[in-house]
């Protein structure tokens, strides 16, 4: 039967697992001078939890000590802020591991949010309500994004706040950045923040810019929030209604919210379906027989679909759309000048 326990002992009880989720051994000296309580109290509290159901094993050596270990069960555990937030963005993120474990981080999520302190709860309902994943690979190198900012962005979409900050982009961004208009100065933006989402290793916040009239992504390792203007926004529907879609399309040069690239092609390849199927990737192939498949792919640009049909070693024919024909033949003279600019001049006979 479970001993009971008067508040003070409750709190200590606390304080003693905290510390002993923090590391692996405890000297049962430090851990006393630690809760300012004797060696017995140690021991006294170390039974408590272990009829909690903590398994807690007893370490040797001069000083002796305590370690928590694995039991047969999931006892209540302790978390710090940090680890709260971290824990959040992991659920949130858990749809991208293609698992099937939606469902399970939804429900764990509930759970732990449901016992929150109220300076804290704000924040991670704001944050789990916000974000999503994005099921995508990684480009480059993982970017590592300030917890405390991402905590605040999903504050600011879940109170329907603008969000003011300076943003640090290179020159040469592409279009999923927010670049500066004004001769190379960053500017402080100001945007309607609506959704956070994870992709490639990446978070990216995706918000309308009143200025521009448009909708932006940032990367939200490159933002730093300024003070808050307090002014809040109706909710808009961001292009194509899935945000998720909507950021795709960004990274394949779209901005109407479709995931579809701007450039789209097929073509007869003289090889066997199953040769290439590794390598299609977002494409979609048909066998044909015959050692024969036709496939159909997508790009930024007609010159960068036709250099992806090329990556194919094997004869291309019944290409289509003329725009795709078009960028074969300008592929083929850039190709010949290079090749010949490789051979040098030719030498004259002595």
């Amino acid at each position: 039967m479970p001993v009971a326990s008067s508040p003070s002992t409750s709190r200590r009880l606390l304080a003693l697992l905290s510390l002993l989720q923090s590391r692996r051994d405890w000297p049962a000296p430090v851990l006393a001078e630690r809760l300012e309580v004797s060696e017995r109290t140690v021991r006294r509290d170390i039974e408590r939890l272990r009829e909690l159901d903590y398994t807690i094993d007893a370490t040797r050596g001069p000083d002796g000590g305590y370690r928590l270990g694995a039991g047969s069960t999931v006892p209540p555990l302790l978390f710090d802020d940090e680890q709260v937030i971290a824990l959040t963005l992991a659920l949130r993120s858990a749809g991208a591991l293609g698992a099937g474990l939606e469902d399970a981080a939804e429900r764990a999520l509930t759970t732990v949010t449901r016992l929150l302190p109220s300076r804290l709860a704000p924040r991670v309902e704001g944050l789990a309500q916000a974000t999503s994943a994005v099921a995508a690979a990684a480009v480059g190198p993982v970017a590592q994004a300030d917890p405390a900012v991402l905590a605040r962005i999903g504050e600011a979409i879940h109170a329907r706040e603008q969000l003011r900050f300076d943003y640090t982009a290179p020159a040469e961004s592409g279009s999923t950045g927010d670049q500066s208009d004004h001769g190379g100065t960053a500017p402080v933006r100001v945007v309607e923040p609506h959704h956070l989402l994870l992709s490639g290793g990446r978070w990216y916040l995706v918000g309308y810019s009143p200025e521009r009239e448009d909708w932006r992504t940032y990367r939200v390792d490159r933002i730093a929030p300024r003070s808050h203007t307090g002014r809040r926004f109706d909710v808009r529907r961001v292009p194509g209604g899935d945000p998720s879609r909507y950021l795709i399309g960004r990274f394949r040069g779209s901005d109407d919210g479709s995931a579809a690239w701007p450039c789209a092609g097929e073509a007869v390849l003289g090889v066997a379906l199953g040769t290439i199927t590794p390598y299609l990737e977002a494409g979609t192939g048909e066998d044909l027989g015959d050692g024969r498949c036709r496939i159909r792919l997508g790009s930024w640009s007609w010159d960068g679909l036709a250099a992806v049909f090329c990556r194919f070693p094997a004869p291309l024919s019944e290409v289509h759309p003329a725009e795709l024909r078009s960028a074969f033949a300008a592929l083929s003279e850039r190709a010949a000048a290079a090749a010949a600019a490789a051979r040098g001049p030719r030498q004259g006979a002595v």
